[in-house]
């Protein structure tokens, strides 16, 4: 099978239609990982690349967070972790 190269992208919706257009050819890549035993469920957990965090979040901002997520097709643990990455990035730069 070929090697997938993924392009890196201008924005989301380039990423989202260059999703789109190869979806089959990345299912098949991801069937075949799957036949060769080289997909786990929590890999990256199990290597420790991303550490679990727990933070309280006040229930209203949950509920805005699922609310805002689900309008850019995302889960709301995923749109928060884009948030935290996206006001570091900005912190970072302003100091």
């Amino acid at each position: 099978m070929e090697a997938l190269t993924i392009p890196k992208f201008e924005n989301e919706t380039d990423e989202a239609n260059w999703l789109y257009e190869n979806r089959e050819r990345l299912a098949a890549v991801f069937h075949e990982a799957v036949r060769q035993g080289r997909v786990r469920q929590g890999t990256l957990m199990q290597r420790g690349i991303t550490p679990a965090t727990t933070i309280r979040l006040a229930p209203e901002d949950i509920s805005r967070a699922r609310t805002l997520a689900e309008r850019r097709g995302l889960r709301y643990q995923t749109y928060l972790k884009m948030l935290i990455h996206e006001a570091l990035e900005r912190e970072e730069k302003a100091s």
